[in-house]
């Protein structure tokens, strides 16, 4: 087991009605907030309604934000830190999902720093050393930015997609209603499921690492996201299932299933250079590439893919390379299963070869970075991933 280091700072309320709970839940971290949603959807709800009645309650005073975009916006983001700045705000307070999220945490950081540019912080030209508190009311499982280190942006002016890495990324507080997804669309619950398996993949299939807990932790978290993401599509108004998936989301993304072992999310890196391009969903991106990805690598990391079939997706077969196989292919129906696209002209794209070579250098950062912990992939060889995943 590798040494590690784990911080989970977020005061998570969660249940029934939580959302009545985060006036005195905020009024520990502030007491004048700019609130962050995305296109009205918590509005039409009544939700931000009930939030703010929260935040009256506990005299917290507050700002609307809305606007807040599927893919975050470094525009957007730099809109919200003037508005934060003339506000005077002493904490940023996303009522949505990820990308809520991600996009206070970009104000917080820029509110906090406004002699700062905000994608120079993004990009570490200049060192984040404060910020403001970020809190949420989650209305979705997908992203765990609820719980995570991590936030990214795209800067539409260049056409890049980068995330940062940082403690201060961490919420103060989540504020979890599984019920607030009872209506959600199904295509979002579903990206959101296959997200939540992102999270923990992207951690697992590291080689050459023995870390037994871990590994039990992030084998049950997926076939408790595989069991009950079914059975929200059926019914997302069953709250105990959805309970479930709103819980693992956040545990698949606050780095408790990386301890001892780290991460590697190469296949993120291929994923957002698409979505950058193209503007399709974050899950969507990661389903259509994950297979080839899987395919391409998994005789690098054998024992790792054999064992996964083996916990997660209970194939008996005794040959690690025949098992291995079986449990990619296992995943890849799954996707298909839950309406995920598996191929990227699924999501009604169609790259050419110009196109896969732009996306292969975006996500290797012009080819100075080699992707993944098994084997290190060149910008050529995720060229070769892009094209088996057409």
């Amino acid at each position: 087991m590798n040494d590690f280091r784990y911080f989970t700072p977020t005061e998570v309320v969660f249940g029934k009605d939580a959302e009545d709970k985060t006036g005195d839940t905020a009024k520990k971290y502030g007491s004048k907030a700019l609130l962050v949603y995305g296109k009205g959807s918590v509005v039409k709800s009544g939700l931000l309604d009930r939030v703010k009645a929260s935040l009256d309650k506990a005299g917290v005073q507050y700002k609307d934000f809305g606007g807040a975009k599927p893919n975050p916006t470094l525009a957007h983001a730099e809109e919200g830190v003037r508005e934060a700045v003339e506000l005077g705000a002493d904490m940023i307070i996303a009522v949505g999902g990820g990308s809520a999220i991600d996009t206070s945490k970009a104000i917080a950081h820029g509110a906090a720093n406004p002699d700062k540019k905000l994608w120079d912080i993004w990009t570490r030209k200049v060192e984040l050393t404060k910020s403001l508190p970020v809190g949420t009311v989650l209305t979705i499982a997908a992203a765990g930015s609820e719980m995570s280190d991590s936030a990214v942006l795209t800067n539409e002016a260049i056409g890049k997609k980068a995330g940062i890495n940082t403690d201060m990324n961490r919420c103060r507080f989540a504020i979890m209603n599984p019920a607030l997804a009872a209506t959600l669309p199904k295509n979002q619950i579903a990206a959101g499921v296959t997200d939540i398996m992102m999270h923990t993949m992207e951690r697992y299939f590291i080689p050459d690492i023995k870390a037994d807990m871990t590994d039990e932790i992030a084998e049950g978290l997926l076939r408790t996201v595989i069991k009950n993401g079914e059975q929200v599509l059926k019914d997302p108004a069953d709250y105990d299932a959805m309970c479930e998936i709103f819980w693992a989301s956040s545990l698949s993304h606050n780095n408790l299933t990386e301890c001892g072992r780290g991460k590697d999310f190469s296949v993120h890196k291929i994923g957002h250079a698409l979505s950058a391009k193209y503007d399709v969903t974050h899950g969507a991106s990661l389903a259509a590439v994950w297979a080839s990805w899987a395919r391409e690598l998994y005789k690098g990391a054998l024992p790792r893919f054999a064992r996964y079939a083996r916990n997660v997706w209970k194939i008996d077969e005794a040959d690690d390379e025949k098992a291995a196989v079986l449990g990619i292919d296992r995943t890849e129906e799954f996707f298909k299963s839950i309406g995920m696209p598996v191929r990227i002209r699924e999501m009604n794209v169609d790259p050419s070869d110009s196109d896969i070579t732009e996306l292969a250098l975006d996500a290797t950062m012009q080819d100075t970075v080699k992707l993944s912990r098994i084997r290190p992939l060149s910008a050529k060889d995720v060229e070769k991933i892009y094209k088996a995943a057409l």
